[in-house]
């Protein structure tokens, strides 16, 4: 169900009128998630500690064949890495790892990347380390990614350029720029700000043919994100993709990883193995 189609009954001054009041409660929004986040943000600085390795189990006693058949506590479900965007650290996902844990989620892990990185395909080689070291801990192959903004386009790069496609089952983005983003043109000074823009040479990468690339993509993007421009941005379009992209509305761009909403989106994104390529859908958050 999306919220905003019904305004196109409207004259088109009234509809603006519509427009921008929802628009300035997607900005009160975004006003208040930022203090929130600049609040907990100390939190996330230091890099996440790790569990050890799980000790041998204990010899049990044979179980009896009626016990065989009582239901299990409910399904495994594959580590979920979390990563988060620019200038940004592990701190943004503290709501969505809460929720994930609450619907049964038991490995959930995040990566912090320097702010000072300044090339995505570095990151990209970072990851690969890193679910490699979860793979071998938790004893899954595969694992899901979830990454907000730019932790989206260094998953996509791990994914499609360095063979994670084979590690990764799903990649969830939030508001990705995954066609290059023009905003702030004043932010260029930074490498990995201009690795974001149309045409880099990441995107122009990214492009490429991906032919038999295993991952399913789900991107999740806002009608009303100010930080991608155009806003269509953070749709996935590539002919070698399997892919859905989720409108969400009424929300802009810091919201994405915390509303409860887009979490619901998430849960049924990371439970689902057989969306068709191509497939869309939407989220409402008003």
């Amino acid at each position: 169900m999306r919220v905003l189609p019904f305004l196109f009954f409207f004259p088109p001054r009234l509809r603006r009128i519509r427009l921008s009041a929802a628009l300035l409660r997607a900005t009160a929004l975004e006003l208040a998630i930022l203090a929130g986040h600049l609040f907990l943000y100390p939190s996330g600085i230091a890099q996440e500690r790790r569990d050890s390795p799980a000790p041998p189990p204990e010899p049990v006693a044979p179980v009896p064949p009626e016990a065989s058949r009582l239901p299990t506590a409910g399904p495994d479900h594959l580590p979920v890495v979390l990563l988060h965007g620019f200038v940004d650290n592990r701190s943004v996902f503290v709501l969505l790892r809460r929720s994930l844990a609450r619907h049964g989620w038991r490995h959930l892990e995040s990566l912090n990347y320097s702010p000072l990185t300044c090339d995505i395909r570095t990151a990209a080689e970072l990851l690969a380390r890193h679910v490699d070291e979860i793979r071998e801990r938790t004893g899954h192959t595969e694992v899901d990614i979830v990454g907000h903004s730019l932790g989206g386009l260094i998953a996509r790069y791990y994914v499609q350029r360095l063979g994670g496609d084979i590690r990764v089952r799903t990649l969830v983005t939030l508001g990705t720029p995954h066609s290059g983003t023009t905003v702030a043109p004043p932010m260029n000074a930074h490498p990995i700000v201009r690795q974001m823009r149309p045409g880099s040479d990441v995107i122009e990468e990214l492009r490429r043919p991906a032919p038999g690339c295993r991952t399913r993509f789900v991107s999740f993007w806002s009608d009303l994100d100010q930080l991608m421009l155009p806003v269509e941005t953070a749709c996935v379009t590539h002919q070698d993709l399997i892919v859905q992209n989720v409108r969400v509305t009424g929300i802009g761009h810091l919201a994405l990883p915390v509303h409860p909403a887009v979490a619901v989106g998430i849960r049924q994104a990371l439970q689902t193995q057989d969306a068709a390529a191509g497939a869309s859908g939407s989220v409402s958050v008003a």
